[in-house]
Parts: C-alpha cells; structure tokens; sequence
C-alpha cells in the first residue's frame, strides 16, 4: 500500500486547529498561589452521553473555594450556554483571573468580550495540557 501511496480511509484526529479569528491567550496560573476566593475562576465543558446523542454541560468553579459558580446545560455545542453561565456567576462576584481550555466557545470574539468589559484577565491552558485546569477535570470526575 506504502509503494503505491494507497491510504486507508477512515476519520483522523482533528482535535485542535489554528483559527484565525479565535484569539489564544497565555497561561497566567503557573507558580501562582491561590490565596483567596475570586482571584481565579475556571471554567470547561463536558458532554453527557444520551440514548440518541450528547447533552453538553459547561460549569464555572472558583479554584480557591472549589466552589461551581453556576452551570448551563444545552444540547448544541455553541458559546451561547457558555455566555449564559458566566453571565450568572459574575452576578455572584469578580475574579481578577478567568482561566478556560483553548476551545472555541472560550476563544470567541462573544465570550472574551464579556471578561474584558469586566477587566478580568484571560488565561488559557497550553495546548493539550488537561492538568492546567486540573480542579474542574476533577469535577468531571466525580
């Protein structure tokens, strides 16, 4: 197959692309000590598998208190849910650092837009690195 260049046909990973209109920002938690409540909020996204499909739950958690903020459910994968959850817990209080995976529902123009009317610095874990976020990957968990 290799000497006649033929290729197996078959979905491949295609996990993390470069899109222009989606803004990366750095990781501001590293060697940071997390000393009080409000100073990081995290958020993420997860899927709960259904009989005909996915239903998507995105939660935000303050990293000091491990407290969820709020949470939003939806049963499309937009930023719109997302949107709605942060505006809930920002009713709550302000963090001064907002830390998100670089997916884009958290990279778009619409949700940064909402952390910097507020001044909250954006953070974003590296690329690949689940352990950046480690307290809400800890929420799926359980």
């Amino acid at each position: 197959m290799a000497k006649m260049e033929i290729h197996a046909i078959y979905p491949k990973p295609r996990l993390s692309h470069n899109l222009e209109k989606y803004t990366k920002y750095p990781y501001l938690l590293h060697g940071l000590n997390v000393s009080h409540p409000n100073q990081v909020w995290c958020a993420d996204i997860t899927y709960i598998r259904l009989l005909r499909g996915f239903i998507y739950l995105v939660a935000i958690m303050d990293w000091f208190s491990r407290y969820v903020l709020s949470w939003e459910v939806s049963n499309i994968l937009d930023n719109y849910f997302c949107k709605v959850a942060l505006k809930q817990a920002l009713c709550q209080g302000k963090p001064e650092i907002f830390n998100t995976d670089q997916g884009v529902q958290f990279t778009s123009q619409d949700f940064t837009s909402l952390l910097k009317i507020e001044s909250i610095k954006i953070s974003m874990d590296g690329r690949g690195r689940t352990f950046d976020n480690i307290f809400i990957e800890r929420l799926w968990r359980t």
